[in-house]
């Protein structure tokens, strides 16, 4: 799969969420985990996405459409400190009631930092996609602030944090642009309409 052709649609900041008949993969992660800069990585269109070094500038849904045949959908980043209880509280129902409800969503790609030990939240995410029978998968992004042998070590702590193998993880870095056919493959396996129907 190549993308030739990507577009910012809409941002909801609602459950009215957007509605078409177009597959949908989700990213979804911490605050700071390089969401935006694997979209634009993604997309090959370094703005697309807006970056930001502000933790929890994402507080909406974004869609992109991608070569006119499916939806990546960027999802708010959780676990930022400096938010009010209140407001995470909203972001986590409202985080929950996407991933729950939307008919066209074929896949959730959870985005860990290749640096950090995954979180309580991070398994809590895990498991609740897994609870509700969402398929997933693994990026960790920002590999090219580590050795590869670092990286190959900080894979093997993940994967026994979280109960998966390494093959379930896809090694990213949008700095260095790796890893980028691994995960076009990926989507391509959930966008594709003998998999999308």
């Amino acid at each position: 799969m190549q993308i030739k052709q990507a577009e910012f649609v809409t941002s909801v900041a609602n459950t009215n969420f957007y509605k078409s008949d177009y597959p949908e993969v989700a990213l979804v992660g911490r605050s700071n985990v390089g969401k935006s800069s694997l979209i634009n990585f993604i997309t090959n269109r370094r703005k697309l996405a807006k970056t930001s070094s502000t933790p929890g500038k994402t507080k909406l849904i974004n869609y992109y459409l991608l070569n006119k045949s499916f939806l990546l959908v960027d999802l708010p980043g959780y676990g930022y400190a400096e938010v009010s209880k209140t407001e995470k509280t909203n972001w986590a129902g409202f985080l929950e009631d996407y991933l729950r409800l939307s008919p066209n969503l074929k896949c959730v790609y959870l985005l860990l930092d290749i640096r950090r030990t995954p979180t309580a939240q991070d398994e809590q995410m895990l498991q609740f996609l897994y609870f509700n029978r969402i398929n997933t998968k693994i990026i960790v992004t920002k590999t090219d602030t580590l050795s590869r042998s670092q990286v190959n070590d900080h894979i093997i702590i993940i994967s026994n944090r979280l109960g998966i193998t390494k093959k379930d993880i896809i090694v990213t870095s949008s700095q260095d642009k790796k890893g980028l056919d691994d995960l076009l493959k990926s989507i391509e396996q959930f966008t594709t309409p003998s998999v999308a129907e």
